[in-house]
């Protein structure tokens, strides 16, 4: 199993309706490509200097081959959504996480 996540630090100004968008829209059109198989959003608890909010969004694949369809497939369309709404607002990065074990 594999983790795909997205670390994300939102502007104050907007991060109501950013939580919002995520909840409602975002997560479940990512879990609509069939690719993963479960989402978490994790509220980060250590303050940035800059401000803001961040948090670590993981979403759940079966194998790096799937990850790699979904960014042949899917990552542009569904990144082009956020940066159009939240555009200069937020910044991002992401990484991919390998299961070794769960207890």
């Amino acid at each position: 199993m594999y983790i795909y996540n997205v670390t994300i630090n939102i502007e104050e100004a907007v991060h109501d309706e950013w939580l919002g968008w995520m909840q409602e829209i975002h997560i479940p059109d990512m879990l609509a490509t069939g690719k993963f198989s479960q989402a978490k959003i994790c509220k980060v608890l250590v303050e940035e200097e800059n401000g803001g909010i961040t948090y670590a969004v993981q979403y759940t694949t079966g194998s790096k081959e799937i990850l790699q369809q979904y960014y042949e497939e899917d990552a542009a369309r569904l990144r082009q959504d956020g940066l159009a709404r939240f555009k200069d607002k937020f910044v991002a990065f992401r990484t991919e996480l390998e299961i070794i074990s769960e207890h």
